[in-house]
């Protein structure tokens, strides 16, 4: 790693999506595991078509969806790489060096309990990595680019993810 603070790498955000393909209680059963998991209210996602042979509405609210940042990002992915068993397929990253994976059962994440009542639920976890001033790529005044020096290259990523949360790079 660099001396340099504008090289330092962070987690910009942890976006958490539980799609359970169908709105009522599924959905709130979803909802409440969610907000165990997070400590932050869900937002919900509406269906983005229609699709009659799996009777989805378009407009009908069929996921949720949390965006942590800062420390409850960090918290969060502690939790998740234990229940992945700190293991990501090194193709889980994109060319930004953002990375994504699935939890097959929340109840593999620690500190969570089965509730027969919400039954079992997996989620897809997406988090971006970047350095200090990316915000100059999303500020409405000012807009520019990033420099391509300046951008997280996949191989940094995996680095970083390895060497803060202990994750080990292998097919799953």
């Amino acid at each position: 790693m660099s001396d340099n603070a504008m090289k330092q790498i962070k987690i910009g955000k942890v976006v958490v999506n539980i799609s359970v393909g169908q709105s009522g209680q599924p959905l709130s059963n979803a909802m409440q595991i969610l907000e165990n998991i997070t400590g932050q209210t869900p937002s919900q996602r509406p269906a983005k078509m229609t699709i009659r042979q799996w009777g989805i509405r378009k407009g009908e609210p069929m996921a949720c969806v949390v965006t942590l940042r800062d420390e409850r990002a960090d918290a969060f992915l502690q939790k998740a790489f234990t229940a992945v068993r700190h293991k990501i397929n090194p193709r889980s990253f994109d060319k930004a060096g953002n990375f994504a994976f699935g939890i097959q059962e929340h109840i593999d994440i620690p500190g969570t309990r089965y509730d027969p009542a919400t039954g079992i639920i997996g989620m897809d976890v997406m988090a971006t990595v970047e350095r200090p001033g990316y915000r100059v790529n999303r500020r409405k005044r000012g807009q520019s680019k990033v420099g391509s020096s300046h951008r997280v290259t996949p191989e940094e990523s995996r680095e970083f993810i390895s060497d803060k949360y202990g994750v080990t790079m292998g097919l799953e």
